[in-house]
């Protein structure tokens, strides 16, 4: 009897995260090299042992590759080998929905792996993540490892970040294209699943099955909040991803795949990338009174203009790329507080400053003079300008 191949998932596909992969011993199965199979093919799969109801014929997509599960297979090292992140295993299982689980697996079993979902190879992605290995299964085989993590598929699709040089010209420069109109003409707010009609197609070379990430703008000309009239630019999120299901000559067809935020008429759209998930790290230099580096910034913006933000809140700084920040350092959080030290009769009384602990926060993306960053922890809230420092 053919035993699968199991994937120890980490998080619900649902909530777009990072899962772990344990393959198993499986005997081979015979039959068809799928791999070898051109686009536009069609292939017969033969009959095997499988948990699942999979497909007995099987068309290549255009920019597609098919794989027949081999013995010792898993998501992770598929998406490894064909999509450059072993993290992204839930672009294969999205498109073999026949797969109901994806913890299983099995010899023999087709599946269709789009290669135009590739993303950075390992060599570009932080160190942090780039040599990352699947946990191993625990000797309770009912227990699953769930490890936390810093930044995942969620937080990427709702995460802000400044354009120093404005929407427009932000927009312009990604060659941006618009969402113009949706199928259904009395929602103004959409969700997954509905239908939007985009104005690039063929002629801009748009095809069926591109996948591109959703950017609205949130806030114009942000004002530093602690130096006066200095404007940062304008602020952008992210707010889904949508996929092109129909393409026409000038125009396409899309449909939302993924969205935390409701998406409109005008917003934008750029290509997507595929993100990298980042496993949590957390530092334990935390004593007050924290010590500041030069390159400290300064909190400027929480996403969705709080007033504060905490555990899992995204806040911009002033600081970026240009001071040394890059994707995963964690950051402190610090308030700055100066407190009287004389008897209180006097009319100037002398005071000293310090510093206490707020959190830890993530960089999640470094541009040149600010950086999003996804805050870790917190023992209390954390303010637009509030110190984060390396």
């Amino acid at each position: 009897m053919h035993q699968p191949t199991c994937l120890l998932a980490g998080r619900m596909r649902s909530l777009g995260a990072t899962s772990c992969l344990l393959a198993a011993l499986a005997l081979a199965v015979p039959g068809l090299n799928a791999q070898e199979a051109a686009p536009g093919d069609t292939i017969k799969v033969e009959a095997h042992a499988s948990k699942w109801d999979y497909p007995k014929e099987l068309r290549v997509p255009e920019g597609s590759k098919t794989h027949l599960v081999q013995k010792g297979d898993t998501l992770w090292d598929l998406a490894g080998k064909y999509l450059g992140n072993p993290y992204a295993w839930p672009q294969i299982w999205e498109l073999n929905q026949w797969i109901k689980d994806p913890h299983w697996i099995y010899p023999g079993d087709p599946l269709i792996i789009d290669l135009a979902r590739a993303v950075a190879t390992a060599g570009s992605m932080p160190d942090a993540i780039a040599n990352l290995q699947p946990d191993q299964r625990r000797a309770d085989p009912g227990a699953v490892r769930r490890p936390e993590l810093g930044f995942a598929f969620q937080d990427f699709i709702q995460l802000p970040f400044v354009a120093a040089e404005g929407a427009e010209a932000h927009y312009k420069g990604q060659g941006a294209y618009t969402i113009t109109a949706n199928k259904r003409q009395d929602r103004q707010f959409l969700g997954e699943g509905e239908v939007v009609y985009v104005n690039g197609g063929i002629d801009q070379g748009l095809k069926v099955g591109d996948r591109f990430l959703v950017l609205k703008t949130v806030a114009r000309k942000l004002m530093h909040p602690t130096i006066a009239k200095k404007d940062l630019g304008d602020v952008i999120k992210q707010v889904g991803v949508v996929r092109v299901i129909t393409a026409q000559s000038k125009g396409s067809v899309a449909v939302v795949e993924r969205c935390l935020d409701t998406i409109e008429i005008g917003d934008r759209l750029v290509r997507f990338i595929e993100p990298a998930n980042i496993p949590l790290q957390l530092r334990s230099d935390l004593s007050d009174p924290v010590k500041l580096a030069p390159n400290a910034g300064v909190v400027v913006y929480a996403r969705d203009a709080k007033l504060h933000a905490s555990g899992g809140d995204m806040v911009i700084i002033d600081k970026g790329a240009n001071d040394g920040l890059k994707v995963g350092d964690v950051l402190l959080a610090a308030r700055v507080r100066i407190f009287p030290v004389g008897s209180g009769e006097e009319k100037n009384p002398p005071t000293e400053t310090t510093t206490h602990y707020l959190g830890q926060v993530l960089v999640v993306r470094a541009d040149a003079k600010t950086a999003t960053c996804r805050v870790l922890r917190s023992t209390e809230e954390i303010l637009a300008g509030d110190t984060v420092t390396p």
